[in-house]
Order: structure tokens, then sequence, then C-alpha cells
């Protein structure tokens, strides 16, 4: 009897496999992962730590000794116009474009999902700045936005309009304006046509409720139309984000960073820094605090996403 009493139950013994299958299962999962980490690791959380020591030292690259200096890098940073112009320009392209085409897109969007004759040819007209890389774009824009007499845009307010020769690209405010108007212009059409696929989802019933009900226009357009947007201003505002705070081509062939530093992005001061004159200190000290500084701005962004969609789903 007592022997009976000591074996275990059938129920037991199926749990007690159970976990152990369960617990084998996840130790194959996780192995299945450490590549993913061994990658993640190698190609990031290395460099990071590197650019991280190399900030607080003198290291040039060309040689292998490097002496610790402290904060003097960031210091320097902090007193170089041309590094700290470089770090101010991108934040302003990236916040700058993203505000100004996502204010162009969507309304250029709810045009495009619009019956008219030539509709997709119309569309296909917008998308098309996207197209070419934005090298292409910056040097077709230079010769467009030219200060000289002969700039197309001069010769065409002169003949038209009489208005004397325009320095687009030789003073600051006008050549930062340019570069970031050129921006807006080649992605505008490309995130319409974001915001088009997501409208495109929107179920007509929703409208038709709405002008039975009375409402106009402008109140379907901030009632329905907008929050169920969204989710697209979320996706388009990150890609718009991520985008401009690399950007370099576009820049540096409009301007080539000028006139002085005022259009200098991030990643040119990193190459002219950092590669052609051999200081890759001064290089990853510029690195750390545009990370920590794109760390603050995308933490920022996702906030504002999620209190617009909070305060539309309401």
């Amino acid at each position: 009897m007592s022997a009976m009493t000591s074996m275990p139950s059938p129920t037991r013994s199926r749990r007690r496999r159970s976990v152990e299958g369960g617990w084998k299962q996840i130790t194959i999962n996780r192995a299945f992962l450490i590549p993913a980490v061994i990658v993640f690791a190698v190609l990031f959380v290395f460099p990071l730590a590197q650019g991280l020591y190399w900030s607080f030292t003198d290291f040039t690259g060309y040689s292998p000794e490097a002496n610790f200096v402290g904060a003097a890098n960031y210091t320097r940073i902090l007193n170089d116009p041309a590094l700290l112009s470089g770090l101010v320009f991108t934040l302003l392209f990236a916040v700058g474009t993203m505000v100004l085409v996502t204010v162009v897109a969507i309304p250029l969007a709810v045009q495009l999902n619009k019956v008219f004759l030539g509709r997709n040819f119309v569309r296909s007209l917008w998308f098309f700045p996207a197209v070419p890389s934005m090298a292409i774009l910056g040097l077709v824009w230079s010769y467009i936005l030219s200060p000289l007499d002969s700039g197309v845009l001069n010769t065409f307010l002169r003949n038209t309009f009489g208005i004397d020769a325009i320095s687009w690209l030789s003073d600051d405010a006008l050549a930062r304006g340019s570069v970031i108007l050129v921006g807006v212009w080649a992605q505008a059409g490309w995130h319409a046509v974001l915001y088009l696929a997501y409208l495109q989802a929107i179920p007509s019933e929703y409208y038709e409720v709405a002008k039975i009900d009375g409402a106009s226009s402008r109140q379907q357009f901030f009632g329905i139309t907008l929050p169920l947007l969204t989710p697209a201003m979320a996706v388009s505002s990150f890609l718009l984000l991520t985008n401009g705070l690399k950007v370099f081509d576009l820049p540096y062939t409009l301007t080539n960073g000028g006139p002085g530093y005022a259009t200098y992005t991030i990643t040119q001061s990193l190459v002219v820094t950092g590669v052609s004159q051999g200081e890759y200190g001064v290089a990853s000290a510029l690195a750390v605090m545009f990370t920590v500084a794109v760390g603050i701005l995308g933490f920022s962004q996702l906030k504002l996403t999620g209190a617009i969609s909070r305060r539309f789903t309401a």
C-alpha cells in the first residue's frame, strides 16, 4: 500500500515533462538570439564604447597611442564655430524638414486622393523628385539658385519683375532656408504618397455618415482624416527625422557647407575633422554630443506623436 502511494501520479509526471520541455524550448530560442546579440555588440556597442573612449583622448588615427585629455575635446567643440555650426544646422534641418513636409504632404495627399482628370500622372509628377539622389538635386538647384545674375531664378525675377539678383546661396539665412526648402520639395511628394496609402484605407462610410450629419469638409478633415492619419504621421516623422539627422549630400552639393559654416552638417564635420584632419578624438566627441542630441530629439518626437495620437483617439 505504501509503495502505491509513493509512486508519482501520471498528471504530475506530464506536468514535469511539460515544464522541462518548456525550459528546453526557451533555451533553444535564446540560443538562436546569440548571433544577433554578437552582431549588435560588434557593430553598435563596441564602436559606441570605443568612440566614447576616444572622445576623451587626443587620438589621431595614425598613431596607436592616445593620451587622455579629459573634456578638452568637448570644450573645443563648444568654442569652434565650424563644429558647433554643423551640429546646430543638422538639428535645424531635421526638425525643419520634418515639420514642413508634414504640413505640406497631408493636404497634398488629400487633394491627390480626389478623383480628377490625369490623377495618376499628377501623382507621378509629385513623386518624381524622390527618384534622383539628393546629390544630383543639390547640383541642379545650385544652378537654379545661383546668386549670380546668370542664375535661373535670378534671371526669371529680373526679366519678369525687374528684381535685382538675390544672394540665395551667399547669405547665411537665405542659404539655410534654401537648403531646407529644397529638402522639403524633394521629400514632400514621397511622403504624400505614404499618407495617400493610409487615406485609401479609411472606410468611405465615415465620410458618408459625416455628410448626412451636416459636417463640412473642414470638419471632416479635422474630425476623421487627421485623427486616422496619426499612425502615418508617426511613421513619416520618424523617417524624416532619421534622414534629416544623417543628411550630407544635399547641403554639400548645394552650398558646400557655406557661406562660411552656415550650412555645415554633422556628417561633413565628422568627415572633415575626423578623416581629413586626423583628429579622431574631436570627431568622436562631436559624435557623442550628436548621439545625445539625437536621443533627446527622438524621445521628444515619440512623446509628441503619442500625445497627438491620444488627443485624437480620446
